[in-house]
């Protein structure tokens, strides 16, 4: 893939912008799935207000969402395997939409978080066959369709927020049911437009992704990427409340930071990854996201703000280098070696949203900060100290956005 431009008709067969409409239908419901990730970020402060819940408690939004789907990444290969990717995006998208509702009509905390783990099962079916879903029916070749999903995410990460908060400034309620809302179209549009995808020749068991992770090259990036996401969900999930903004405010902080975030994932890692190869650049910018981790700690409040959102250029990076790397650097095929991967990574999105505010109110407000810039440097030994392991696959690895098993960081 290397060497080719999605933008070049010439060269891909078609323009980014000429696909069939069963793309375009998985697109937009993909920017609406990556939209859900973001969403409750500018309303945090205002579903505990509104529930009387405590920040450790609302903080479990997160927990129950991404602890489903790091379990869910066992499941999703062996469902689309046997029933078909079209099937399965219409399976995990009828789930969001009912889950996502469900959690516009909750009266407790509890309530709400068990409907944000039945909204992350349906995100993870979704989210893990669409790109594999969009390269087989797109034209112009894999580069065009890995970009555009890769837009997406960007546009979904970015946009969330932003709706979350247009839509939340009135009740903490209408982003929830403005997601399923949103998420129902893209059902239509999916039922309507997309034909049933081939199967894979072979079926994937349940225990796939764990046996993949014996290969420890796989095994190294999926340790290195667990203590990343910690540090990436301490400031998706805490720093809302420590900014402690209206509900527009923080949406538009955060809607910069996705921007940040969609630019250095989509432009700025591949130039950098051409230039000084993959591992120099995830090392240093989690050493970078270290550092901006313990500026946005102990700054005032505008300079934490500005932390906030230069943290979304190296999350964008961080995204794109790790799945790249968990994609080559074994032997497994890619579906299998991403479903591996996710499943340890997602554990630790799962725990930051619980422990930063926790460890908040043991310490103090820095603390959660300094436990999670310990993290990301953590994660920049790991690929250090591994280097041998990672090296052999990953020296020369060419960043082609290899993310065909559908599952991001972020998600990524």
């Amino acid at each position: 893939m290397q060497g080719e431009d999605p933008f070049d008709e010439g060269a891909t067969g078609a323009g980014l912008l000429r696909q069939p409409k069963a793309v375009w239908a998985t697109a937009g419901a993909s920017v609406v799935a990556f939209m859900g990730i973001g969403l409750v970020d500018p309303i945090l402060p205002s579903i505990a207000k509104g529930l009387e819940a405590s920040p450790s408690q609302v903080s479990l939004l997160f927990t129950s969402y991404f602890l489903i789907t790091a379990f869910a990444m066992l499941v999703t290969g062996f469902v689309s395997s046997r029933i078909g990717g079209r099937k399965t995006l219409l399976a995990g998208l009828a789930l969001v939409i009912v889950f996502a509702a469900l959690s516009g009509t909750s009266s407790s905390v509890g309530e709400l978080v068990g409907f944000r783990a039945g909204w992350g099962l349906g995100n993870a079916l979704f989210v893990s066959t669409a790109l594999a879903v969009i390269v087989g029916a797109a034209a112009g070749g894999s580069a065009a369709a890995i970009l555009l999903y890769e837009s997406a995410l960007g546009l979904g990460m970015a946009c969330g927020p932003l709706l979350g908060a247009l839509l939340g400034d009135a009740s903490w309620r209408y982003p929830f049911f403005g997601t399923a809302a949103l998420m129902a179209v893209g059902f239509l549009c999916i039922a309507a437009f997309l034909k049933e995808q081939p199967k894979p020749a072979r079926r994937t068991s349940l225990l796939d992704p764990v046996k993949a992770l014996g290969h420890g090259g796989l095994a190294s990036v999926a340790a290195s990427a667990f203590f990343y996401n910690y540090a990436f969900f301490t400031i998706l999930a805490f720093t809302p409340f420590v900014l402690d903004m209206t509900p527009y405010k923080s949406g538009a902080v955060f809607f910069a930071w996705g921007l940040l975030l969609a630019v250095f994932s989509v432009l700025v890692a591949p130039r950098l990854q051409r230039r000084f190869g993959s591992l120099k650049v995830l090392g240093a910018s989690l050493v970078l996201l270290a550092a901006d981790l313990l500026v946005l700690g102990y700054g005032g409040h505008t300079t934490a703000v500005v932390a906030t959102i230069v943290s979304g250029a190296f999350i964008g990076m961080n995204n794109t280098v790790y799945t790249e790397l968990a994609l080559g650097v074994s032997d497994a095929p890619r579906p299998v070696a991403s479903a591996g991967y996710n499943f340890v990574r997602w554990f630790a999105a799962a725990a930051a949203p619980f422990l930063a505010p926790k460890i908040e109110e043991w310490t103090d407000v820095h603390i959660p900060f300094v436990v999670a810039a310990l993290a990301a440097v953590v994660g920049a030994v790991v690929v250090g100290v591994r280097r041998t392991a990672l090296t052999h696959e990953a020296q020369e690895l060419e960043p082609v956005h290899a993310m065909e098993d559908g599952v991001t960081a972020f998600a990524d």
